[in-house]
C-alpha cells in the first residue's frame, strides 16, 4: 500500500513528516501512523477546521482567508508552511476542502480540495476537483490516497 511506502521512503531519506488537515480530519496522519516505524518521522499534526485554529496555531494569514476563503490554493500553502514550521519537519502536508455532503457552493463544489505540501523551501499546492457525487468518505479517502502517491512521487524523484 502507497502509505507502507511512503514511511519507508521517508524512514530511507531521513525525512521529517507533519500533517495540517481540514477536510480529511486526521485521515491522513493516521495513514502514516498505522505503519509501524512511523515515529522516526511523523512529528505530529493539526487537524484545523476553524479558520481561528488555522490563524493562531498554523499561521494562516487573516488576509488570505478574506481574500481567498479557507478552501483554496493560497490557505493549502500556508497551512503547510505552518505545520512545517510548528513541528519543525521536513515536509508539511495539508488539505482543505469541502468534503459534503454541504458546504458546497457554485464556485466551490464539494469535492473541492486543496492540497498543499511543503518541502524544506519548496511549497506548492493542487486543486483535486473530485466529483461531486461521491460521499464524504470517498471524497475523504480520495484525497488522502492522492497524497500519498503525490508525495511519494516527489520524494522518489528528487531526493
Amino acid at each position: 500500500m502507497i502509505n507502507e511506502r511512503l514511511v519507508g521512503l521517508l524512514l530511507s531519506k531521513s525525512l521529517t513528516i507533519s500533517t495540517a488537515e481540514s477536510c480529511t480530519g486526521g485521515l491522513v496522519a493516521k495513514s502514516i501512523t498505522d505503519i509501524g516505524g512511523c515515529s522516526e518521522i511523523y512529528m505530529g499534526g493539526v487537524v484545523a477546521y476553524s479558520n481561528d485554529i488555522k490563524i493562531r496555531v498554523l499561521g494562516v494569514s487573516p488576509s488570505t482567508l478574506d481574500a481567498y476563503g479557507a478552501v483554496s490554493e493560497q490557505t493549502a500553502k500556508e497551512m503547510a508552511k505552518g505545520v512545517r514550521t510548528l513541528c519543525k519537519t521536513d515536509i508539511g502536508i495539508s488539505t482543505t476542502g469541502i468534503a459534503g455532503p454541504g458546504g458546497g457552493t457554485d464556485e466551490k463544489p464539494v469535492g473541492t480540495v486543496y492540497v498543499g505540501i511543503s518541502i524544506n523551501e519548496e511549497c506548492f499546492a493542487f486543486n483535486l476537483n473530485l466529483d461531486r457525487s461521491m460521499s464524504r468518505d470517498e471524497i475523504r479517502r480520495a484525497t488522502v490516497d492522492r497524497i500519498l502517491s503525490t508525495l511519494y512521487d516527489k520524494i522518489f524523484q528528487s531526493y
